[in-house]
């Protein structure tokens, strides 16, 4: 018998000429710039190795959690006590019952690059190999994170940071004159609107007073307290805000009554709906604001409805994969809050995500509503996120933006991760839009053009977002088939 091809193979995902064409000639050799994640700066900034692959696959991807739990993993196996090569050993058991579902293709993906594993697929079986072999190479010199990130030509990280993070890792990154990929600091100002609870969010006030040694008074304190963080951000080359609304807030409110409201919540008093919903409203425009005057681009993702286990929120807290896609009606809020900073010429450069697939048509015809010709793509309908962030939401959102808006003018995919493993999630966007636009190519639905298909992929990997961010990056123009690797090469 000849040799079983491997799973994660040179072609995997692309199903013709076409296809194969446009992502060896154009797609895949497009730097990287990963404009959204949750990757620890302080990683980077120490430039941290791993001793086993359990350490840097495990720990805090709550998709595996999820999977690992519905596969009657015990959670103990997850975020709880047991070692590292039992937590390995309980995914590795996982994986081979992940068929259909995205971890199963980022698994192999994950061990194909940078472990170089794509000769066997993850299981029980092969478990103790693949700890054996991954283990071997985390310990060669390139594998740390810096390693990684220059081997997949990474070439901007934004990491999510709150208002009253020091931001010292970032400095230290700086200092160091580390320039191979820039560490870019994201403002991520929720909790600055989070008063449905009143301890919760004076504490955070009393941590901005101390940051940006404003005395917190009254609402003028706050909001001078939040111009000083902002502008502290700018100076530590933040160029983009991100906010993690479950709805869009765009309830009408008074000045007076915001102050009186400030001072309510300031004083432990819990607020009413509306009291709630008018201050956060109220904190949404002013972000949007500032963000506008320094040139910012600013990012909402939208839909998700978080910690929805109390039980295991007690004992666990944020972040563990507790959380779902929410059914929320927010186009006319989002309408209004768009229109009315476009009204006085105040909208930034905005990128939307939607949770809920329902809400694709919505996100992709609203951006069309408030393009001002001003920049190419001005508002973009954002990379299919969380839960949709697998090869049917990918299609589904690469289709719904060709048809509502421009394609071309695509800023491309993210990996919005907490695992350096994680930018196979840019290879997986690549070869799905190829095989997509391949696809039409071969049946006669768009010209069989390499040379007018190929540059736009091009552009939505890398070109697009070089010239839409604030990052000084080169525009990738002329960037693809003359940069393809050897042939023969994965």
């Amino acid at each position: 018998m000849g040799k079983k091809s491997a799973f994660i193979h040179k072609h995997f995902l692309l199903e013709n000429a076409q296809a194969e064409a446009l992502y060896h000639e154009y797609a895949k050799p497009q730097p990287i710039v990963d404009y959204h994640c949750h990757l620890d700066p302080a990683e980077i900034a120490q430039d941290r190795r791993w001793e086993n692959i359990s350490q840097i696959w495990l720990a805090g991807d709550h998709y595996k959690w999820r999977a690992m739990r519905t596969n009657g993993v015990d959670e103990s196996f997850c975020t709880g006590t047991a070692t590292d090569r039992d937590k390995f050993d309980a995914w590795a058991a996982t994986v081979p019952k992940t068929l259909r579902n995205p971890l199963y293709h980022w698994t192999h993906l994950e061990l194909k690059k940078p472990f170089g594993i794509d000769d066997l697929l993850l299981s029980p079986a092969t478990a103790g190999e693949v700890w054996e072999r991954t283990g071997e190479r985390l310990a060669d010199k390139d594998m740390s994170c810096r390693g990684i990130m220059a081997a997949w030509d990474v070439k901007v990280v934004c990491t999510t940071d709150d208002p009253v993070d020091s931001l010292e890792h970032h400095a230290a990154v700086t200092a160091e004159g580390f320039t191979a990929c820039q560490v870019r600091p994201t403002w991520r100002p929720d909790k600055g609107m989070a008063v449905d609870d009143p301890v919760a969010f004076n504490a955070w006030t009393d941590r901005l007073a101390a940051v940006s040694k404003v005395k917190i008074k009254d609402l003028d304190d706050y909001r001078k307290a939040l111009a000083v963080r902002h502008q502290f951000f700018h100076d530590h080359g933040c160029r983009l805000s991100d906010h993690g609304l479950d709805t869009v807030y765009a309830t009408p409110y008074t000045e007076k009554g915001l102050q009186a409201i400030f001072a309510k919540v300031r004083s432990g008093k819990t607020l009413d709906q509306v009291e709630r919903d008018q201050f956060k409203s109220a904190m949404l425009f002013e972000f949007a604001i500032q963000d506008h005057a320094k040139g910012w681009v600013q990012q909402y993702h939208i839909g998700a409805m978080r910690n929805n286990n109390t039980r295991m929120w007690n004992t666990l807290g944020v972040d563990k994969g507790f959380d779902s896609i929410a059914a929320v009606d927010y186009a006319a809020p989002l309408a209004r809050l768009l229109d009315r900073l476009d009204s006085t010429d105040q909208l930034a450069k905005t990128i939307l995500y939607n949770l809920n697939p329902r809400d694709n048509e919505v996100l992709a015809t609203m951006i069309g509503n408030f393009q001002d010709g001003s920049t190419p793509g001005k508002l973009q309908f954002g990379s299919a996120w969380w839960f949709l962030d697998q090869k049917d939401g990918m299609e589904k959102q690469i289709d719904a933006l060709s048809c509502l808006g421009l394609l071309s003018r695509f800023v491309g995919m993210l990996t919005d991760s907490r695992s350096f493993l994680s930018y196979s999630r840019h290879e997986y966007f690549r070869r799905i839009l190829c095989q997509r636009l391949g696809d039409e190519m071969r049946r006669g639905l768009i010209p069989d053009d390499l040379s007018l298909v190929g540059p736009m992929v091009a552009d939505i990997c890398y070109g697009n977002a070089a010239r839409y961010f604030d990052f000084g990056l080169a525009d990738g123009t002329g960037r693809g088939k003359a940069k393809v690797a050897k042939k023969g090469k994965g």
